[in-house]
């Protein structure tokens, strides 16, 4: 399993106390393209870059959902598999470098949020450490308000197979469990199972 440097003490484990929220994943492409509405894309980013500990759950959502239909870096892309190698190489300067230059033009990236993150932590940054953390707060806590994770019908949904492993992180969700995946309109449903216990994630396909 994908493993991921443990930053998520610091994010709290309140995730099955959390408000859940249906995701209209319509209504979210509707509301970040409309100017006039308080959800509008600029309006998000501006108050995410500026003040993220301002987002509220509404808020979250649309800006972590909506990455479907924004431009983003792709983790196949030659950008962030130059990022990825100077993480792995434990260049920090390099592994922020490169990581802000991603950050620019894709600021909802968990990868790379993770990765500046660890950087900073190295760097012993604390101002840029603590106001990324509270980004990947927000955007975290956007997935863990999307469902419970009990039935397919109450699934958390994520975006991609990398977040929904950062999500597993998140839950100490190990090896030891095994993976059974279903195929459903728009997405991939992944139930994750030990024993009698089960958990089920919904992720998402870019684009539909």
């Amino acid at each position: 399993m994908k493993k991921y440097f443990i930053l998520f003490l610091m994010l709290g484990f309140g995730l099955f106390s959390a408000q859940k929220a249906n995701i209209d994943l319509k209504d979210i492409k509707k509301n970040l393209q409309n100017k006039k509405s308080d959800f509008h894309y600029d309006k998000l980013i501006f108050k995410y870059k500026g003040l993220p500990k301002s987002l509220d759950s509404l808020e979250a959502q649309h800006l972590y959902y909506g990455r479907n239909y924004q431009n983003i870096i792709s983790t196949s892309s030659d950008e962030f598999k130059n990022l990825a190698n100077a993480f792995r190489d434990k260049d920090v300067d390099k592994s922020i470098t490169l990581g802000k230059e991603i950050y620019g033009k894709d600021p909802t990236n968990l990868d790379v949020l993770l990765i500046l993150l660890r950087g900073y932590e190295m760097k012993q940054d604390i101002t840029n450490f603590s106001h990324h953390m509270n980004q990947l707060r927000s955007l975290t806590d956007a997935i863990k308000s999307s469902g419970d994770g009990k039935s397919e019908k109450t699934a958390y949904v994520v975006n991609s197979v990398g977040d929904e492993y950062i999500l597993l992180n998140m839950l100490q969700i190990g090896q030891d469990y095994s993976r059974g995946s279903q195929a459903a309109n728009g997405a991939m449903y992944d139930v994750w199972s030990k024993g009698d216990q089960k958990l089920y994630i919904k992720v998402l396909y870019t684009g539909f």
